[in-house]
């Protein structure tokens, strides 16, 4: 056992090796970003300065400043730092105004408050408003911590961090975990480049993460263990702001995926571990296969697409997947999963169903017979109401129940009949437009490719075994 842990092990350090020099960004490209970043700043302080702009400085972060990207996801980040007592409405104004004069191309975007993209230099520049704030622990935005993250993890990052930072940044992104926006609920760039500081190198990390146990709690021994939600998947104060979780964003599904990879790498290593590839097509014949095999129902909810930001969006289209999901099973349907997605003409929500049809009789249980509320049971539920099909009675357990006749036991009839109901987002609330169908009635789309393939081709994002290894049927 130890030789085959042994030759993992240099079989890892050969892979990683590979891998870490072909992301290391050539010095050509590494020259040509560090002028762009000395160009940029100096054209803020020139444009502040023709604007009796109230900037208090412009700061570059981010990976583009600490050489942490990888070559084809390389943007510039530039925050424009304005008076902690500035207004809202003043810093928008002003901070959108300054990153005009000194990008070209601009476009408007919006994440907690707005931003503006532009290019300077050959480079796509991401312009962001905040506050100066003296105290990173007191933020006015968001963003205003940034500054304080930067200086931190410049005060501590070697050439060898860095590299080993790059290569575990790929191996998530080749997971598809990598990314703190609401769409991928993901590892963001910043907790990733802490946690590859905690432990040493990008190995280091994998060695610690095998063993970890969902909810995570990364939390100094003096520190009292949080009390969590039950939805928080890793708990890792920002050593800027203690009182602030960095891996807020990620989700327990992409930690337990980075968990089991990380275990089965150091089993298997190889490069293809590091190799980005899109999902295969999921054609509709594809879906009807599978369901054809399984036996099983599908039903399709779409919604219209409101105005709104991913990282609005996503949130609220999850919360709307949940509460049909949810709404189903408490009424008797037999819930298998459920998935959606998002297109630009609209959402999709699908729920796949051990049979298209509730049973007709459903039990309805009571509480116990000397509770006060048994008066409430049995006025709710007389005899001679046209739903009840049997009782009131007395159970062997001394409970009250029921049993009634459903009215709408086809899936989609009641889910129809309940959108109006349910609580499916602030934005998604209400039944207008909506359309219900079995999915052999459904219009084909891209979104609903998209949602078939995370119901129905579920699996693990490991690569083929490497030649000569054992593989496992997945």
């Amino acid at each position: 056992m130890a030789a085959r842990v042994d030759g993992a092990d240099a079989r890892a350090t050969a892979v990683e090796a590979e891998v870490a020099r072909d992301l290391q960004p050539s010095p050509e490209l590494l020259a040509r970003l560090a002028r762009a970043r000395t160009d940029l700043l100096e054209a803020v302080r020139g444009a502040a300065a023709r604007r009796k702009s109230p900037l208090v400085r412009a700061v570059v972060a981010g990976s583009a400043a600490r050489e942490t990207f990888l070559a084809d996801r390389l943007d510039i980040d530039l925050f424009l730092l304005f008076p902690a007592d500035l207004p809202d409405e003043r810093l928008k104004e002003e901070g959108l105004a300054l990153a005009r004069e000194v990008l070209t191309e601009p476009t408007l975007k919006y994440a907690e408050h707005p931003y503006l993209r532009g290019k300077f230099g050959g480079f796509s520049v991401d312009a962001v408003p905040g506050f100066a704030v003296t105290d990173p622990s007191r933020p006015r935005s968001p963003v205003d911590r940034t500054p304080f993250h930067q200086e931190y993890l410049t005060a501590r990052e070697t050439p060898h961090l860095v590299s080993e930072i790059r290569l575990a940044k790929q191996f998530l992104r080749a997971r598809g975990i990598y990314g703190s926006e609401a769409r991928t609920e993901g590892f963001s760039g910043y907790l990733l480049e802490l946690l590859v500081l905690e432990h040493g190198s990008f190995r280091g990390l994998l060695r610690a993460a095998r063993d970890w146990a969902i909810p995570v709690r990364l939390e100094p021994p003096e520190r009292e263990p949080p009390r969590l939600p039950p939805e928080v998947a890793l708990v890792l104060a920002d050593p800027v702001d203690p009182n602030r979780n960095v891996a807020t964003a990620l989700s327990r599904q992409n930690l337990g995926v980075f968990i089991v990879s990380a275990r089965r790498y150091l089993e298997q290593p190889d490069r293809s571990w590091f190799e980005v590839s899109p999902p295969p097509p999921f054609p509709l014949e594809e879906a009807r296969r599978r369901l054809a095999e399984r036996d099983s129902h599908v039903t399709v909810v779409r919604l219209g697409r409101p105005d709104l930001v991913d990282d609005t969006l996503y949130p609220q289209l999850r919360k709307a997947e949940r509460a049909i999901a949810e709404e189903l099973a408490r009424a008797g349907f037999s819930v298998l999963g459920s998935a959606s997605a998002a297109e630009p003409r609209g959402l999709v929500i699908l729920v796949e169903l051990a049979y298209p049809l509730r049973p007709a009789v459903r039990g309805r249980p009571g509480p116990p017979v000397g509770l006060d509320r048994a008066g409430d049971f049995l006025s709710a539920w007389p005899a001679d109401r046209v739903d009840v099909l049997q009782g009131p009675f007395v159970r062997a357990d001394g409970t009250l129940a029921v049993e009634s006749r459903e009215a709408e036991r086809d899936a989609e009839a009641f889910v129809a009949a309940r959108l109006a109901h349910l609580s499916l987002g602030r934005n998604l609330s209400g039944a207008e437009g909506a359309q219900v169908t079995a999915l052999d009635r459904a219009e084909e789309s891209e979104a609903l490719r998209e949602a078939l393939r995370l119901l129905l081709a579920k699996r693990l994002p490991w690569p083929p075994a490497p030649p000569g290894a054992n593989a496992t049927r997945r």
